[in-house]
């Protein structure tokens, strides 16, 4: 926990003159009695792709502190304009205030910052040269960018734990990855005791008991519809053949009678073939 913590900060001149001093109203609390003074600090950005041109503007001791609430105001000069790109000096910008103890920072409060001209036509056709008093600045004030650092105050207490805690408690109970090993290596040992062999014999035992259960019921159902349909079908090729003889004899005459016309003419032979066609559709004759 930070023996010091930043309520508040209050810009009093804002917006302002680019040349102008900055005013800020910073309300801190303080828990306990501190042995050295706090330093804050306050750093214009001078342009945003390097850090060379950084400036801090001033710096202030503060101390000693007592114990609770305390307030004060922190001036700091303008930016020189030297240390700054031309390019850069128009435009959005950042400051940083922060504030240390015995050299470590444990603050800091970021601010943009916009410069541009106090009129629309100069800020609209910028001249060549920057008219560095008719510049103005305005410090988006709403919304500050707080970061707080964890730090060693007066006693070792205060600092901040560079390894975890220890937890004796965790390190007394079984590591799961010992244990989750010994059950792979169970696992492996009995699969090694049942060889694959088992698994084919199951599956010819399952074999087997289908052709003892299923297979024999098979044929036996076959044969008796075989034999059935093999006693209908004798009885139908009986009937069959007894009506085969029936018409064989009725139609030996026919075939006699054919076979005394073959001495005859064809005209004879016609006309029995005729009169056998006639006996057999029972007298209609198709001629094609």
């Amino acid at each position: 926990m930070s023996v010091v913590s930043l309520l508040g900060v209050k810009i009093l001149n804002n917006p302002a003159p680019f040349d102008a001093k900055y005013q800020f109203e910073i309300t801190f609390e303080c828990l306990e009695p501190l042995q050295k003074d706090l330093e804050w600090k306050l750093t214009y950005v001078g342009s945003a792709t390097s850090s060379e041109h950084d400036q801090e503007l001033d710096s202030l001791l503060v101390g000693p502190i007592p114990v609770g609430v305390n307030k004060f105001i922190f001036e700091a000069d303008s930016p020189d304009l030297k240390r700054i790109p031309t390019s850069e000096i128009l435009g959005v910008t950042v400051i940083l205030l922060s504030c240390s103890y015995d050299d470590r920072e444990f603050v800091r409060v970021g601010y943009y910052v916009n410069n541009e001209y106090d009129n629309d036509e100069m800020n609209n056709d910028p001249p060549a040269k920057t008219v560095i008093e008719k510049v103005r600045r305005n410090v988006l004030a709403e919304k500050p960018r707080v970061t707080r650092f964890a730090i060693k105050w007066d006693t070792e207490d205060s600092a901040p734990a560079e390894f975890p805690p220890e937890q004796p408690e965790a390190d007394a109970v079984e590591d799961d990855g010992a244990a989750y090993g010994a059950e792979e290596e169970e696992l492996e040992a009995a699969e090694a005791e049942a060889p694959e062999v088992v698994k084919e014999d199951g599956e010819d035992e399952e074999m087997a008991g289908a052709e003892d259960t299923a297979g024999p019921a098979a044929p036996k159902a076959e044969d008796e519809a075989s034999d059935a349909g093999s006693e209908d079908l004798e009885a139908e090729s009986s009937g069959s053949e007894e009506e085969d003889i029936e018409e064989e004899e009725a139609e030996g005459d026919g075939d006699e009678d054919m076979e005394m016309g073959e001495d005859g003419d064809g005209a004879a032979q016609a006309e029995a073939g005729k009169q056998h066609l006639q006996e057999q559709h029972g007298g209609e004759v198709m001629v094609h």
